[in-house]
C-alpha cells in the first residue's frame, strides 16, 4: 500500500522547536521530490518548504525562512521538516507531498494542483 504518514506536531508555545517527519511505505521517498504544506483554519492549503529529488535544492514560504529546514534522511527514508522560532501563524494542519516530477511539485507548490502522494496531515498548534 502507497502511504505517506506524518508525525510529530502537537502544542508548543512561541518561541520553540518541533520536528516534522515524513515517511513513506510502498515508495522511496529519495526518488520524489518532497514538499511541506500547511492549512490554517478558514484559509488556502499553502507551500511551506519543498525539496528537489534530482539535486535537494529546497524552496521556502518567505515567512518560514531562516527559521524552517526542509532535510532528506535517506538512511531512515524519511524527510523532516524542523521548525524553530514557532510563531502563533504557525498554526496549521501541515501536510507532506510526493511527486516524481519537480515541475508537478513546483506547480503545486505555488498554485495548487495534483500532486501523486498525499499524507493524512498532522496538527500543529503554537499558543501561550
Amino acid at each position: 500500500q502507497v502511504q505517506l504518514v506524518e508525525s510529530g506536531g502537537g502544542l508548543v508555545q512561541p518561541g520553540d522547536s518541533l520536528r516534522l517527519s515524513c515517511v513513506a511505505s510502498g515508495f522511496t521517498l529519495d526518488d520524489y521530490a518532497i514538499g511541506w504544506f500547511r492549512q490554517a483554519p478558514g484559509k488556502d492549503r499553502e507551500g511551506v518548504a519543498t525539496i528537489n529529488n534530482n539535486d535537494d535544492s529546497t524552496l521556502y514560504k518567505d515567512s518560514v525562512k531562516g527559521r524552517f529546514v526542509i532535510s532528506r534522511d535517506s538512511a531512515n527514508g524519511a524527510v523532516y521538516l524542523q521548525m524553530n522560532s514557532l510563531k502563533p501563524e504557525d498554526t496549521a494542519v501541515y501536510y507532506c507531498a510526493a511527486d516524481r516530477l519537480w515541475n508537478r511539485m513546483i506547480s503545486s507548490y505555488y498554485v495548487g494542483g495534483y500532486v501523486e502522494h498525499w499524507g493524512q496531515g498532522i496538527l500543529v498548534t503554537v499558543s501561550s
